[in-house]
């Protein structure tokens, strides 16, 4: 990504959003009701993906980036 080549950041090693939209694909070609994707980029990882009704369930190695808080008034403030 050059995003990350101009901040001089490491690459991330797998794009969880990107499986998000082919594990559905191949969910319905394979007939598997789950999948282990692997990503070959140049840090690689492994996903367990599985399709629970419309929606794709990922888990695999992660590392905490940033943690915060979000404050979202009511519609009357």
């Amino acid at each position: 990504m050059a995003g990350y080549d101009v901040l001089k950041v490491t690459e991330d090693p797998v794009c969880g959003s990107g499986h998000c939209h082919v594990i559905p694909l191949w969910v319905g070609k394979t007939k598997k009701p789950s999948l282990i994707a692997y990503q070959a980029s140049a840090r690689g990882g492994v996903l367990y993906c599985r399709m629970a009704q419309d929606r794709v369930i990922l888990a695999g190695k992660a590392t905490l980036y940033a943690k915060s808080e979000i404050y979202v008034p009511a519609e009357d403030e």
